[in-house]
């Protein structure tokens, strides 16, 4: 084929796309209708991206290229400029002249600012350095620390987010007002987004275990002690703070306690009846850190001996108990959610918190526990219970505890994404947030079950974000975009936990590459969330593909961490990885500043 009939072929192809974007733009009119007016034109663009992707484009896009032509790679963001300077492209270089293309409803230029516009409106002014602003998940001790929250805003969050599946209005509040005070002292801005706890798919309770503790010293490969086990040793009426997180606190007489000293030995006999020492190590404000050079098991009321001075421990809190499981067993599920007592010598169950899973679970449906650890397949359903068989993992067993997430991604649960707690919690939400996070959205009744609670209570003017965390609401992510869209400020979070769990870890890239395509071409900004540097935050040192990870969480308007004892160490990474990337990418782009990574060297 000639150079000028494969111009006039291509022109017919991109013809007959820009016809595919009216005839999708009449098709979802009444969708577009119902967007605010300062969204309507990035309404008209993600419907247009929509019919831009109902065609495989892939030989298109290689044939462009071939004539250096834009291959449409980059066109999220404004979809229907991009056909049209093609196609004026394409009749300049077969001989027709240069036309100016008619005008779109959003220009080459414009779809940056439109985002831009709207990732300031939702989460506010981004760091100079870097467009993704900050979010950080707010621990339990927020609410009376607000040394933590000062030293998270100083190190660059710029969203602290609540979890309202935690804690109380009490401590949310104080939270709020630690960032509020937090946040004008350093002169920044930091708003509060609060997250809905939604419906609860949980195992529930399980009876609790024995009051024991266990302080086990460390051992290298040849068995011997290279430090020893230790506990915190205070006063059992008002315990004093453990000089460290890490210590087990036990609560003795305070009279006792007053009469010990450094290096002090305690003879006991743990709960097996094993004669044991403990060394008084150390001493802190309020008691004595403890030493244990061989395992020992301490119980509520085990007899401490200081020569014939002797003590108990006080009340110690029960084990936290769990069921092992491993490929083949059968787990009963029950309606019933009273506290299970473990018995390994007895068939595994354990309760269920949402009552409508057994009237609409069907057997040959797959079954996930705690973020996909365990999965399994049900095998029979009754009003009461539901009996599931375990089939991954394949080798060793797996311990399933209380309160750990059940996913049911081929079960129809016909239940709102709002419920009855989260109504209760919006009055708090709307006192002291900036955006609220709607969890486990499905339907598009969800986003208008939210918004007239909103206008009932008088919050419009609360940040919306949409919680993408289950299979159905990926499958009407533009639906519930467009109908997000009548709220002025609203976002979208990529809650990788749960996604992956529902669709499959193996479709978990495609799923987030997707979702990212389609809200730019709504303008909507996003957040990135779920285990971002998370074993940097939990121990310390991150790891090498969570690094990776964090680096190209840089795509997005928002990037959120989650608490940890390193919170703040991951923070000032996430900032330093977000500000190098913020040179190298915009989106899908590369961007080419010089760079001064290679050197020219002498070869002689």
């Amino acid at each position: 084929m000639t150079a000028a009939a494969e111009l006039d072929q291509l022109a017919d192809e991109i013809e007959a796309l820009l016809s595919r974007l009216a005839d999708a733009e009449l098709e979802w009119q009444p969708w577009i209708d119902r967007g605010a007016d300062d969204h309507r034109h990035s309404a008209i663009n993600l419907v247009h991206y929509w019919a831009l992707r109902q065609t495989d484009l892939r030989d298109l896009q290689r044939r462009l290229a071939a004539f250096g032509l834009s291959s449409l790679g980059r066109s999220e963001a404004h979809v229907q400029a991009s056909l049209q300077l093609i196609a004026a492209a394409i009749a300049a270089m077969d001989g027709r002249g240069w036309h100016p293309p008619q005008a779109a409803p959003v220009e080459i230029d414009a779809g940056a600012r439109l985002l831009a516009r709207n990732a300031e409106a939702l989460f506010g002014p981004a760091a100079p350095d870097r467009a993704a602003r900050i979010m950080v998940t707010l621990p339990a001790e927020a609410a009376h620390d607000p040394d933590l929250v000062a030293r998270l805003v100083a190190a660059g969050m710029g969203v602290a987010r609540i979890n309202c599946a935690h804690d109380d209005a009490a401590a949310w509040r104080s939270m709020a007002g630690h960032v509020r005070e937090a946040a004008r002292q350093a002169g920044r801005t930091c708003l509060v987004a609060m997250d809905l706890a939604g419906p609860k798919l949980r195992t529930g309770p399980l009876a609790p275990g024995p009051k024991v503790v266990r302080l086990r010293p460390r051992r290298n490969l040849a068995g011997q002690v290279i430090s020893a086990g230790r506990g915190w040793l205070t006063a059992a009426d008002h315990p004093a703070p453990a000089p460290q997180d890490d210590l087990t606190v036990l609560g003795v007489d305070r009279r006792w306690l007053a009469h010990r000293h450094v290096g002090d030995e305690l003879a006991l006999r743990d709960t097996r009846g094993s004669k044991r020492r403990l060394v008084l190590a150390t001493a802190a404000p309020g008691g004595f850190v403890v030493t244990a050079a061989k395992t020992t098991y301490l119980g509520t009321g085990t007899v401490l001996r200081a020569g014939r001075d002797t003590t108990v421990i006080g009340e110690l809190p029960p084990t936290e108990q769990g069921i092992r499981l491993r490929a083949g067993d059968v787990l009963r599920l029950d309606r019933d959610c009273t506290p299970v007592p473990v018995d390994p010598n007895s068939a595994p169950r354990i309760g269920c918190t949402l009552p409508e899973l057994f009237d609409n679970a069907v057997v040959g449906e797959r079954i996930f526990f705690d973020d996909g650890r365990l999965s399994g397949q049900i095998v029979a359903v009754s009003a009461e219970h539901l009996q599931a068989r375990i089939t991954h993992p394949t080798h060793g067993p797996v311990t399933l505890r209380a309160g750990k997430g059940i996913n049911v991604p081929d079960t129809d649960l016909p239940i709102p994404a709002l419920t009855n707690k989260d109504l209760d919690d919006l009055s708090t939400v709307i006192d002291i947030a900036d955006l609220v996070e709607l969890s486990f959205v499905r339907e598009t009744d969800d986003v208008t079950t939210l918004f007239a609670a909103l206008a009932r209570m008088g919050g419009e003017r609360l940040g919306l974000v949409l919680k993408i965390e289950t299979r159905r609401a990926f499958q009407q992510l533009p639906q519930l975009i467009l109908t997000a869209m009548a709220h002025r400020r609203v976002g979208v979070m990529i809650a990788r936990g749960d996604l992956a769990v529902e669709s499959g870890y193996e479709r978990l890239a495609e799923l987030q590459e997707e979702t990212l395509w389609l809200c730019e071409a709504g303008h909507l900004p996003v957040i990135w969330a779920t285990q971002v540097l998370e074993q940097l935050a939990k121990t310390g040192r991150p790891s090498r593909a969570e690094i990776s990870d964090a680096a190209l969480s840089e795509r997005a308007e928002c990037v959120m961490l989650n608490k940890g004892p390193y919170i703040c160490d991951a923070v000032v990474a996430l900032d330093d990885i977000l500000c190098r990337m913020a040179d190298h990418h915009y989106k899908k782009s590369a961007l080419l500043p010089k760079l001064k990574s290679w050197q020219m060297v002498d070869l002689d």
